[in-house]
C-alpha cells in the first residue's frame, strides 16, 4: 500500500504518538483543572507540555496563547464569527478552503463584506494587490497559508507587512503547513494563526487550535463556546484570562497528550529537514507526472513554492474513476474531487469535476513516488482505459 494522501490526513504517525496517547490512556486519565489529585496534576502537566511545544514550533513566545480546540475549523470559525460585526469588511483571497469560505458566507448574511483577493491560475497571488482593496471598516484579512488543492503557498509575510499597515487582524489558515514548512508567527506578521493536529503536525484527529500573537488583543475576539474550564468556577460568566476563555468544556486530553508528542517528534528532527525531504519528493512527483502523456499538473510545478501537495488529471478520464484503479489496482490511496475547495478549483480551472491529488508525507519514500508515477503512466496509456 501507498499512502498518498497527507494533505487530508497525515499517516502513518510516528510510533510516539501512539505510546503517549496509550500512556495517558493507561496512567493518567483524569481531567486537568477539574480536580486536584495527583492524576489531574500530572494530566495538566500533559497539557501545558503541549502548549510549549506547540509554541516553541510557531514562535510563540507565551504558551498560554495556544488555544486548544477540536481542529483548525473551530479556530477559523470563533475568529471570523467573533470579530465581524454587521457592517464590517473582510479580506481574503480566491484560494480558501470551505473551512474559511463557509464561515465568511454565514457572517455575510449577517450584514458583513467579503472581498475576494483574486489569484493567478496556478494559485499564487500578488501581495501588492492587497493595500489596495482594504478598506476604513475592514476588521479581519484571514488567507491559507498553502493551497490544500494544489500545494502553492501564498506570500503570507508580504500579506502580514500590508495588513499590520493598515492595522487590520491577520488571521492565517496554516492547516496544510504547520510542521511540515517553516513557520514564525513573529516574522511572518501573523496575529493568529488557526492549526490543525492530524496532518502535518502528526497528532490525532480532533485536535488543533488558534495561537494568539502576544499583540493581538483578545478583548476584541470574544468566546464562541461558554462553559466550565474549572477556573473561576463561583461566577457564571466566562472567564478573560488565557487560555480558558476559549477552552470551554472537557477538551480532548488523549488527543492533547498525541499531539504534544507528534510535535516533540518534529522538533527533534527539524521543520526544515522535513521541509527538504518533501519538497524533493514533491519535485520528482511533479516532473514524473509532466512526463506522462495526456496528464496535466496544476498549480505552480515549483516544489519550492508549494507543500507537498500535487493535483493533476488524466485527458477524457474521470478523477474518480482513476482514483479508484489507483487503489484497486495498484494500492495507491489518493484523493480526487473537489477536495472541500469550491474556490480554489474555479481559480485553477477545474471546477466542477476537480482533480486527483497525490500528497506524499515525511514517510513516503522515492520507490513509492516511482511506483505512483508509473501508476499513473500506465492508466494514462491504453491498457489503463
Amino acid at each position: 500500500m501507498i499512502y498518498l494522501d497527507n494533505a487530508a490526513t497525515s499517516w502513518p504517525k510516528p510510533d510516539c504518538v501512539q505510546e503517549a496517547m496509550l500512556r495517558y490512556m493507561r496512567d493518567i486519565g483524569a481531567s486537568p483543572g477539574r480536580s486536584a489529585h495527583r492524576l489531574a496534576v500530572e494530566a495538566e502537566r500533559v497539557r501545558f507540555d503541549a502548549r510549549e511545544v506547540v509554541a516553541e514550533l510557531l514562535g510563540l513566545s507565551d504558551p498560554m496563547r495556544v488555544i486548544f480546540l477540536p481542529n483548525g475549523t473551530a479556530a477559523l470559525n470563533l475568529v471570523i464569527q467573533g470579530m465581524l460585526p454587521a457592517g464590517s469588511h473582510a479580506l481574503t483571497t480566491g484560494m480558501e478552503h470551505n473551512a474559511v469560505m463557509r464561515p465568511l458566507r454565514a457572517v455575510r448574511q449577517h450584514g458583513v463584506h467579503v472581498s475576494v483577493v483574486p489569484c493567478r491560475p496556478d494559485g499564487t497571488l500578488d501581495p501588492e494587490t492587497i493595500d489596495d482593496l482594504i478598506q476604513p471598516n475592514t476588521r479581519l484579512i484571514v488567507v491559507n497559508h498553502a493551497s490544500n488543492v494544489c500545494g502553492t503557498v501564498l506570500p503570507i509575510r508580504a500579506i502580514g507587512a500590508a495588513a499590520r499597515r493598515h492595522g487590520v487582524p491577520f488571521l492565517v489558515d496554516a492547516a496544510q503547513t504547520v510542521g511540515c514548512h517553516p513557520i514564525d508567527i513573529n516574522a511572518d506578521n501573523i496575529d493568529l494563526l488557526a492549526f490543525t493536529g492530524h496532518k502535518g503536525m502528526l497528532g490525532p484527529s480532533g485536535t488543533g487550535g488558534l495561537a494568539i500573537h502576544d499583540r493581538f488583543d483578545v478583548a476584541g475576539l470574544p468566546p464562541l463556546t461558554h462553559g466550565g474550564t474549572g477556573s473561576l468556577s463561583e461566577q457564571d460568566r466566562q472567564p478573560d484570562l488565557l487560555p480558558d476563555k476559549y477552552e470551554a468544556g472537557t477538551p480532548n486530553f488523549l488527543g492533547i497528550a498525541g499531539l504534544a508528542a507528534g510535535v516533540r517528534y518534529i522538533l527533534d528532527h527539524g521543520v526544515d529537514r522535513i521541509h527538504e525531504y518533501e519538497r524533493r519528493l514533491t519535485q520528482g512527483l511533479i516532473d514524473g507526472l509532466k512526463g506522462v502523456p495526456t496528464v496535466r499538473v496544476f498549480g505552480t510545478c515549483d516544489a519550492g513554492r508549494q507543500t507537498a501537495t500535487v493535483s493533476f488529471t488524466i485527458e477524457d478520464q474521470s478523477v474518480s474513476n482513476i482514483a479508484h484503479r489507483l487503489d484497486e489496482r495498484f494500492g495507491i490511496m489518493c484523493r480526487p474531487g473537489l477536495h472541500c475547495a469550491p474556490q480554489a478549483h474555479r481559480t485553477i480551472g477545474t471546477f466542477p469535476h476537480g482533480t486527483l491529488r497525490f500528497a506524499p508525507g515525511s514517510f513516503t519514500t522515492d520507490a513509492e513516488i516511482d511506483q505512483a508515477v508509473d501508476a499513473v503512466a500506465r492508466l494514462a496509456s491504453a491498457k489503463g482505459q
